[in-house]
């Protein structure tokens, strides 16, 4: 096995787990991951929560008694996954206190029915910071334009945030907008900006799953020749965004005033086609000051066999903006292609969310106690 995880680590990429469960903590997983895969934080989405709490395993007693107190199931799901939130937080705290802040982050989602609606994700977002309460926590708020004046007020409010749901480089450029106002709200608050953390999840292995199909819908040599190399274009025309934006003058007086960038997080990086070397998304996609959120799987093949060498995003931007170029000349819009990505992100989280709800509720039906 080649240390592709810690050649990964010592070029400036953050090595975060995406995926969390009650199995995964108290089998001392999580604590293993980061003591020997160089893991130092994890995220979760609806999708991940909806498998490890339908899976049952570890969750029975928590279930039973929020049934004998005939709690909601809104409310039962929303204590099973802020408990685990929580002992993840603690489990990944030692790393927060080594890096000042920047890792050992665990992220948790704001409730994604409620994706289009600005004033209740305030809401749920200072919700759920008080309900985990640990300062390592980062609240994800997708990237809807809904989501956007949200991100400024929670940020604003010296709320970490994990920006989610990043398909286009123009919504990109505004999450970092939202980003820059939330800290100048937070700074005017006289609010501790070095306390303030965020990262700008910038979704990628979906981009070559929705572009390669209509690629092989114009089925010519020229599209079967491009497919494989949309997703790798965009993440990297996206880190040229974060150099040009927290290079500019708006971002200087923030620095002075000791403000954290928004890192760059690479998501989505499982590979989905098998025809592609199951590393693609992140041995393509190294360059300082980045995150990398891998499934397990991908964790695995890229400590096994990821050939890591050195920065491979910068330099490309030239080409990347070819070969997205390329793909437009063959009549594919890329408006079209990530309004659909944001669309079918929502709706899939939102799915995830309501068969958690289904289960859940009618495991609480199981495990209710018989009335008195």
């Amino acid at each position: 096995m080649t240390d592709a995880l810690k050649r990964l680590s010592d070029e400036g990429v953050a090595i975060w787990l995406d995926d969390l469960s009650r199995k995964r903590i108290t089998s001392g997983n999580l604590a293993e991951l980061i003591d020997q895969q160089h893991v130092v934080g994890v995220t979760t989405n609806p999708s991940i929560f909806q498998k490890a709490i339908s899976s049952g395993d570890g969750y029975e007693q928590q279930l039973a008694d929020l049934a004998a107190r005939k709690v909601t199931v809104d409310e039962a799901i929303r204590m099973i996954t802020t408990a685990d939130v929580r002992d993840a937080a603690d489990i990944l705290r030692p790393v927060y206190d080594t890096t000042d802040g920047q890792d050992g982050r665990v992220s948790i989602e704001v409730d994604p029915r409620l994706a289009h609606n600005t004033t209740a994700t305030i809401a749920e977002a200072k919700q759920l910071a008080w309900l985990v309460d640990r300062p390592n926590t980062l609240i994800k708020i997708p990237a809807t334009e809904a989501g956007l004046p949200a991100i400024t007020e929670v940020i604003g409010k010296g709320i970490s945030v994990n920006v989610t749901l990043i398909f286009s480089l123009e919504r990109y450029r505004a999450v970092m907008d939202a980003y820059l106002a939330g800290l100048e709200k937070a700074k005017a608050a006289g609010l501790d900006l070095s306390k303030i953390h965020s990262v700008a999840s910038f979704f990628v292995s979906r981009v070559d799953s929705e572009i390669d199909k209509r690629l092989d819908g114009v089925g010519t040599d020229e599209a079967k020749a491009l497919k494989g190399k949309a997703a790798l274009a965009n993440a990297r025309l996206a880190y040229e965004a974060f150099e040009e934006v927290f290079a500019g003058e708006r971002w200087a007086a923030l620095d002075k005033a000791q403000a954290n960038k928004q890192r760059p997080l690479w998501a989505s990086t499982g590979v989905k086609d098998p025809a592609y070397k199951d590393t693609l998304y992140v041995v393509d996609l190294v360059a300082p000051g980045t995150v990398n959120t891998m499934p397990e799987g991908t964790l695995e093949a890229t400590a096994d066999h990821g050939e890591v060498s050195g920065d491979t995003i910068r330099g490309t931007y030239e080409q990347s903006r070819a070969e997205l170029d390329a793909v437009a000349k063959l009549g594919i819009s890329y408006d079209d292609v990530v309004q659909l990505l944001e669309d079918e992100g929502v709706e899939k989280f939102e799915a995830s969310w309501n068969d958690l709800l289904k289960s859940t509720e009618a495991e609480l039906k199981r495990l209710a106690p018989a009335e008195d």
